[in-house]
């Protein structure tokens, strides 16, 4: 594909926003671009990927585009966000990748923002925003959200996480709740740029349905009578056959054993408390949904919905945190630590979570815990920080109606957060500078995944690594090779192939391509890290 260099020039870049390019034989404009991520969903969450939470906007998404059935990101949120911005592995952006939150150095990359900017789109973010500065100095025209340095409220500002709307410090109105107003300035701001000439990229960073499970009661309701009579075994099992049923996994596939600490459903002592740390957790979910609805119906008004490419995906695996029985502390708070401090208007919170103090509530600071963060990530093992499929792998769904013009299509093609840069580069007909405002960022690691929207086969990674928090893992073609990060750690296999859910550990059964693996993993971990 021919890529047209980038001219700082303002009429070259009006004149050449509106003119058609060439895909093969058909002419193309430069697509606008959508960008979902939500914040610790797990992979069979939502409808298209098995899951029972209303979601019948993302969905949507599925039916009239594709989805990714391998599609990775890197286990936790800040080294997720570092490589989906730059088309880096994260430990080439300063960011080592078992830390939430680490500065980038903005000395040796460069963000998606940056680089459609300069190609002349009008680029805007809506957010979760951990960088040290403000988004609008790293490549956004407009910004909302929260510089997230702390833990968050979905009902009040954090004393460490003051919010934004572009540079302007904002108060927040007595009604607010966290994802209803990243999806109304994410409207707000579509809007805008639907009035405009210029190609856009809105990029909105869900903080749900990450802990605290905070909801409101109306939404909450909806979904009580359900998990309060399924309980997480029957609801695993349900999406594990709809995965099946649908294509999503192979038959041959099993489902990954439950750790023991989690018991039947039917043991369970503390049913009701347990439903309703679910009930919380699936509203969060439906609000993001309702908030990809009203984006869709927005361009659906204006016409622009054949040619605006939307992506939805999350940033890792579900979160286990929030223990298996109730507690009285938890999160740092406790009943003997003061936490006056936390949030911005001094009120404090309860600690814990429990039959006698449901979550869901502003007061409140709970998260649904390790058995349903298994169900979450149905059918894989493993969990957010690790490096098994059930932390890594993310559901990933791309509408674009002029380029897949067949909906429902299941890919099996494998890709990576790192690969954004290089798509969006390619479909926005731009080059990746050499030099930009003198630094010489590194070349992306990422592939473009035009080919896929396309329906034709790309060349695939040659490899893919994690450094996570709990393992270091290497992929390559069906063979992937874990670890555990704390030494001594051995090797174990799995052929991803027939054994996705990595049942069965075959290292004894190939010593070689171990040995292999390991190699190349440490090669991979000298060339990221160099300095």
């Amino acid at each position: 594909m021919h890529h047209l260099i980038l001219r700082p020039c303002l009429l070259f870049l009006l004149v050449f926003c509106s003119c058609p390019l060439l895909w093969g034989d058909a002419p193309v404009q430069r697509p606008n671009i959508i960008l979902v991520m939500a914040d610790d969903l797990g992979w069979s969450d939502i409808g298209c990927y098995g899951g029972e939470i209303d979601t019948p906007h993302i969905d949507s998404l599925s039916r009239d585009g594709m989805r990714f059935s391998q599609f990775y990101n890197n286990a936790i949120c800040g080294p997720t966000r570092a490589s989906l911005l730059t088309g880096l592995y994260c430990q080439q952006t300063g960011h080592r990748g078992d830390r939430w939150n680490e500065p980038k150095n903005f000395d040796v990359c460069m963000t998606f923002g940056e680089a459609l900017q300069q190609a002349g789109y009008r680029t805007m973010m809506v957010g979760k925003w951990q960088g040290r500065d403000s988004a609008l100095d790293r490549g956004f025209d407009r910004f909302y959200g929260p510089m997230c340095q702390a833990k968050i409220s979905y009902y009040h500002e954090v004393v460490q996480n003051p919010f934004f709307l572009d540079r302007k410090r904002i108060e927040l109105p007595v009604d607010f709740y966290l994802t209803d107003a990243f999806n109304e300035h994410a409207v707000q701001f579509l809007k805008e740029s639907l009035t405009s000439q210029q190609p856009f990229l809105l990029y909105v960073a869900h903080i749900a349905p990450h802990w605290p499970l905070h909801a409101r009661e109306q939404e909450i309701d909806r979904y009580r009578k359900q998990y309060l009579e399924q309980g997480w075994d029957q609801i695993r099992a349900e999406r594990f056959r709809k995965q099946r049923q649908t294509g999503l996994i192979p038959d041959e596939w099993q489902l990954a054993p439950r750790v023991a600490s989690i018991h039947n459903w039917k043991q369970e002592q503390y049913q009701r408390w347990q439903a309703e740390r679910m009930a919380v957790y699936a509203a969060q979910v439906k609000a993001i949904d309702l908030g990809l609805g009203q984006l869709l119906q927005t361009l659906k008004a204006a016409n622009a919905d054949d040619n605006t490419l939307v992506i939805f995906l999350s940033d890792n695996g579900a979160a286990p945190d929030g223990g298996l029985s109730p507690s009285k502390s938890g999160f740092g708070f406790s009943e003997k630590t003061p936490n006056r401090n936390w949030r911005r208007d001094g009120v404090m919170i309860k600690p814990g979570s429990g039959p006698d103090h449901m979550p869901g509530p502003p007061e409140t600071f709970a998260a649904y815990g390790l058995a349903w963060a298994t169900t979450s990530n149905t059918p894989f093992r493993g969990t957010k920080l690790e490096g098994y499929e059930g932390g890594i792998r993310t559901p990933l769904v791309v509408r674009w109606p002029k380029v897949i013009q067949q909906g429902g299509v299941i890919t099996g093609q494998p890709g990576h957060v790192i690969d954004f840069m290089a798509t969006f580069l390619d479909v926005a007909q731009a080059d990746y500078p050499r030099e930009f405002k003198g630094r010489h960022p590194r070349p992306v690691e990422g592939k473009s995944l035009l080919p896929v929207f396309l329906g034709k086969q790309r060349t695939a990674h040659a490899e893919l690594c994690w450094d996570l928090p709990r393992h270091q893992v290497i992929l390559c073609g069906n063979w992937k090779a874990i670890r555990p990060r704390k030494k001594p750690a051995t090797w174990q296999l799995y052929n991803l192939e027939t054994d996705g859910t990595e049942t069965t550990d075959v290292a004894d059964q190939h010593p070689e391509q171990v040995k292999n693996l390991a190699q190349r993993f440490e090669a991979w971990d000298k060339r990221v890290n160099a300095k």
